[in-house]
């Protein structure tokens, strides 16, 4: 039945929203929730369906900092649209590494490394990275806001986000942890992270729309296509409240919960896989 599927898309499009932004790998997740409760869908559709939902969770991002992104707010003086402007130049300049890499590795990542015992293998090592980091006895942030963020600084951020190519790894994983090894404070860290985002992800999901409808000539069907919308639609409600969350959580607290939660996650993905579960 069509709705059961519609069911998927929410649950596909709730796990967006949450992990997107969480250091625990969205794309793991979504693969893993798959892999329990698959859809009745084409391999090539959800291997587009698992990357354009990530626009839900990007248009969050812009409704959230939107003062802050728009270099053309008239509530803003010609400094503070100059400061935008090179914040969304720092941000572009963080993006080259990891674009140039998921164009080189496209087809392995959703062939070769889209697997249970790599998702489980990432969660694990990063998990175990975020809780040695956290447990550093030296806290001292060089930097403490993303304008402080220099060219040199966000290059080396972006060199980071290259490892969430690999799937269970997470993008905001990979970058908030590059960052606060580079010396950026967690929120500092966390914000940068969104910004990136945004052109990635967006270059990413334009990416795999082209190629897929115009270069492979692949059609969906109208109730693909519903799938899909409801599915970002649901990503966009739920980053929205994930990211003032998490804002004020990381305020408070250190990110080992997380690295906590990726053990034990990757740890039960193991297990499934001894079983034949996956």
């Amino acid at each position: 039945m069509f709705i059961i599927e519609i069911l998927k898309a929410i649950a596909q499009g709730i796990v967006e929203g949450i992990t997107e932004w969480l250091p625990v790998s969205s794309t793991g997740h979504i693969l893993l929730l798959d892999a329990f409760w698959k859809m009745d869908a084409s391999k090539e559709f959800f291997d587009v369906f698992k990357v354009v939902i990530q626009l839900g969770a990007i248009l969050a991002v812009v409704v959230l900092y939107w003062q802050k992104l728009n270099p053309f707010s008239l509530k803003k003086s010609k400094v503070e649209k100059k400061s935008t402007w090179v914040l969304w130049s720092k941000v572009l300049v963080a993006s080259i590494p990891a674009a140039i890499a998921g164009l080189a590795l496209e087809d392995a990542i959703d062939g070769v490394l889209s697997t249970p015992v790599v998702i489980a293998a990432a969660l694990i090592v990063y998990g175990i990275a975020f809780i040695v980091m956290e447990s550093r006895k030296s806290h001292t942030a060089k930097v403490e806001t993303v304008e402080d963020i220099s060219y040199k600084h966000a290059f080396g951020i972006g060199a980071f986000q290259m490892l969430a190519l690999i799937p269970g790894t997470s993008r905001s994983g990979s970058t908030i942890l590059g960052a606060s090894l580079l010396g950026t404070s967690r929120t500092a860290a966390a914000e940068f992270s969104f910004f990136m985002a945004i052109p990635v992800m967006l270059g990413a999901s334009g990416l795999k729309l082209v190629k897929a409808l115009l270069l492979d000539s692949v059609s969906f069907s109208p109730e693909e296509w519903i799938l899909l919308a409801v599915a970002t639609a649901i990503s966009f409600v739920v980053s929205l409240l994930v990211i003032r969350g998490l804002m004020a959580f990381i305020k408070k607290h250190s990110f080992k919960p997380f690295g906590w939660y990726r053990i034990v996650l990757g740890a039960v993905v193991l297990g499934c896989v001894a079983m034949n579960w996956l």
